[in-house]
């Protein structure tokens, strides 16, 4: 015999969601990542020379060897090294300490650059101008413009993502 609890029905009954599924996902907006390195005052001592000294000086020697080789693969240098600066600013709580960072990585980067360019002794394949030291000056700038840049831009996402920075005494 058949009873209406066991008789089979036409309509569709609701089903009950299984246990394990997941939770509706939550209303609010997805948390945003910014890009926050570690502040260069806080890394040691030994890494602040390497990143801040020897990195641009590298840099700096292996632009003059490529100046007297290839002016595609010393622009692209070039290029590289400008971004690692606008880059750089982001480990300082703010434009003005950037900015000094970038201006000493210039140097070192245009000195090294025309040390070794003169060392190797090729014919550069881009020109240093009718004064080549003053390259240095124009590296020096360069990289002070562009890590303070990316020093302010660094403090700007960290504030609005709520991070607290301390404040940079040298910005009022």
């Amino acid at each position: 015999m058949i009873t209406a609890a066991t008789m089979p029905s036409a309509t569709p009954q609701p089903t009950q969601p299984p246990v394990g599924d997941p939770p509706a996902a939550p209303t609010t907006a997805p948390e945003r990542r910014i890009y926050a390195p570690v502040q260069f005052d806080d890394r040691s001592r030994p890494v602040q020379v390497v990143i801040g000294g020897l990195i641009p000086i590298a840099l700096g020697a292996l632009a003059g060897i490529l100046i007297g080789s290839s002016a595609t693969a010393y622009w692209v240098l070039g290029l590289l090294a400008g971004v690692g600066a606008f880059l750089s600013g982001f480990e300082h709580r703010g434009g003005w300490e950037a900015a000094d960072r970038g201006f000493f990585g210039g140097v070192f980067y245009g000195v090294a650059l025309l040390v070794v360019h003169a060392l190797v002794g090729t014919e550069a394949k881009v020109s240093l101008g009718s004064f080549p030291p003053l390259l240095v000056v124009i590296t020096a700038i360069a990289g002070m413009l562009l890590a303070a840049a990316g020093g302010r831009i660094g403090r700007a996402l960290r504030e609005r993502a709520g991070l607290q920075a301390p404040p940079d005494p040298d910005e009022r």
